[in-house]
């Protein structure tokens, strides 16, 4: 992430895996629908030769409500949906079935809805049904015989309702009673949501971590960051934490029923890893901070030119290993750039290698941010970017949507993030409602003194939008797991 000197903005297009399940598969319709009264048009949101994101938005120009809808498009073989959000899509050849969830499925008269998905490759829709008659309204345009196949997702679902600004529906949630119960124990094994303290800002004495958790209605932090000087761990190259700078207030904050994860990386200055030239120095290094502070969790943020040194990242995930093996119960948290597509190359990379070494990782938390994608919805990336990542942790470890999911964290950029995209409350209040439904494992924010200022001014200190203090601190306060 980019901290107090903020992170380097992600302007490339990562390689992307196949995401799997949506929020749901398609709730059986109540009523029969008035497939005349629907149209849906097709759009680009951009294009980059290589692939393009798109959206659908469908209409109900009738007069009454319609329940239930399934769109069916076809694809030219040179191009492949990888990831989509707000509907659930299955295949057939060329042909891809799009339907409701469970929570965007009422369409009232005169209302839209839309949903998203990214393709790989090139072309654009060649045929498109809605409800069984054509989009455009009138005649139906026939898809592939095979292309209207009945989703068989509805047993990973997990219906909580999630509000999307997409929906201009009145949605009306349908729950699953049966659908929660495997994903109810986070990963993070207790803190669930835990916003990034610059930990620089706070060695000022304007205000302490005790503040921040009152304030934003908190009990849990990820403080940043131990670098190096040297081949020695160092907060932000100024204290080092064998002194046990910020003991007190970390007391403080367990004292009140909360932890802290410590944030190794960052932004800026180096990365132990980089700095220690073996295995050994660097795990030493890693057990000083853990014993400074009784750590039960940390994080490793891993950016910039580290998240594509193979050296550094194979001497890391040796030592984190060993590390762990030398405190068992350590939960270890891998924090990594992210684009709506899903981690980088060089991200999935770390998180290869971290399992190939043996390393237990407890989360993937992605840097929900600074897309490069300025004008477009931050908060419906943001969930893009979870999605697809749980497919990329679902392909590598081969465990169930569920499972995948609790090892997803996110952490998005509140208000104004560096290459100008701007995520709001409203993205905050989309973001949490899906973490819920979804049932993440970690949800935190870059920065609380950001938050806490509610400012205009520079980003390492503001947000530069319209807010009050802790607003989006005490939105993401509403995760539960």
């Amino acid at each position: 992430m980019q901290r107090s000197r903020l992170r380097f903005a992600i302007y490339s297009t990562a390689a992307v895996l196949a995401v799997g399940g949506g929020i749901g598969a398609a709730v059986a319709a109540t009523t029969a629908p008035n497939p005349a009264a629907l149209t849906a048009s097709f759009a680009k949101d951009s294009d980059w030769g290589t692939g393009y994101q798109a959206k659908y938005t469908i209409r109900n120009s009738g007069g009454t409500a319609v329940e239930g809808w399934k769109l069916v498009f076809g694809l030219p073989s040179t191009a492949k949906v990888t990831s989509y959000w707000d509907t659930d899509i299955t295949n057939s050849g060329t042909a891809k079935t799009a339907s409701n969830a469970n929570w965007n499925g009422t369409i009232p008269a005169g209302a839209t809805v839309s949903f998203g998905f990214i393709v790989t490759g090139s072309g654009d829709p060649t045929s498109c049904t809605i409800n069984g008659a054509s989009c455009s309204g009138g005649a139906v345009t026939p898809p592939p015989a095979t292309a209207t196949a009945t989703p068989t997702k509805t047993a990973t679902a997990t219906p909580t309702a999630t509000p999307t600004k997409t929906a201009t529906a009145t949605a009306t949630p349908t729950k699953t009673a049966t659908a929660t119960a495997t994903a109810t124990t986070p990963a993070s094994g207790g803190v669930l949501v835990a916003p990034y303290v610059d930990m620089g800002l706070l060695s000022n004495g304007a205000t302490t971590l005790s503040s921040l958790a009152t304030g934003g209605g908190v009990k849990s932090f990820s403080l940043a960051f131990v670098t190096s000087a040297g081949c020695k761990a160092s907060w932000f190259a100024a204290f080092d934490p064998r002194q046990k700078q910020f003991a007190d207030q970390i007391a403080a904050v367990r004292a009140a029923g909360g932890d802290v994860k410590v944030s190794f990386g960052g932004a800026t200055g180096v990365e132990l890893a980089q700095a220690c030239p073996s295995v050994s120095a660097l795990q030493a290094e890693y057990q000083a901070v853990v014993d400074a502070y009784n750590l039960k969790y940390i994080d490793l943020d891993i950016e910039g030119a580290a998240v594509a040194d193979a050296a550094s990242v194979a001497r890391r995930s040796t030592a984190l290993a060993a590390l762990q093996k030398a405190n068992p119960g350590l939960k270890i948290s891998l924090t990594l750039p992210v684009l709506p597509e899903g981690l980088t190359a060089d991200g999935l990379n770390v998180v290869r290698s971290a399992k190939n070494a043996g390393v237990d990782v407890d989360l993937v938390n992605i840097m929900a941010m600074d897309y490069g994608r300025a004008g477009q919805d931050y908060g419906d990336l943001a969930i893009q970017a979870v999605d697809s990542t749980k497919a990329q942790i679902k392909s590598l470890y081969g465990n169930s949507d569920a499972a995948a999911y609790r090892m997803v964290g996110v952490t998005p950029m509140i208000g104004v993030n560096d290459d100008n995209g701007v995520f709001t409350q409203a993205d905050a209040r989309d973001l949490v409602a899906h973490a819920n439904a979804k049932h993440l494992g970690f949800v935190s924010l870059w920065e609380a003194h950001r938050d806490r200022n509610a400012c205009s001014g520079a980003l390492f200190q503001c947000t530069n939008v319209s807010q009050t203090p802790f607003e989006f601190t005490r939105i993401l306060a509403g995760f539960k797991g």
